[in-house]
């Protein structure tokens, strides 16, 4: 039990955060600015976003240009991590074709989960094909 209590304490303290799960359906009405803005608030209070889907490629970008912006302007803010998960793309012509309709109807990619969090708190976002790490600083 000491070994056990001494590793404890050499991994530190973490100051608080969450882990917030975000259905697509609670984005999927908006517009881009309401989306970033919806994301922007989960992120800056100081919470990891797990966003079912991805955004588009284009709010991606903005989402990193607005973030990158606000370095220096806003209070302990060092900019964000954010990771796309998705499947191995290995379906057959039916299964994407499936896969394809399914979205469609659906408004967004839901073979796809997209990682937000502050720097501050993510470190690094780590994938491979069996697991997803997310190192956190301290």
């Amino acid at each position: 039990m000491g070994k056990e209590k001494r590793g404890l304490e050499k991994l530190g303290k973490i100051k608080g955060f969450s882990i917030q799960f975000l259905p697509y359906s609670e984005i999927r009405g908006l517009n881009s600015e309401d989306r970033m803005r919806k994301i922007l608030g989960i992120i800056l209070g100081n919470n990891i976003l797990i966003l079912q889907g991805r955004l588009t490629s284009n709010e991606e970008a903005r989402l990193i240009g607005d973030t990158m912006a606000m370095i220096g302007h806003v209070a302990n803010f060092k900019g964000i991590e954010l990771a796309v998960i998705s499947g191995n793309n290995q379906d057959s012509l039916l299964g994407k074709m499936t896969k394809g309709i399914a979205n469609a109807i659906a408004g967004g990619d839901f073979s796809s989960i997209t990682i937000i969090g502050p720097a501050t708190i993510v470190k690094e976002i780590k994938r491979n094909p069996k697991k997803i790490e997310l190192l956190l600083n301290r």
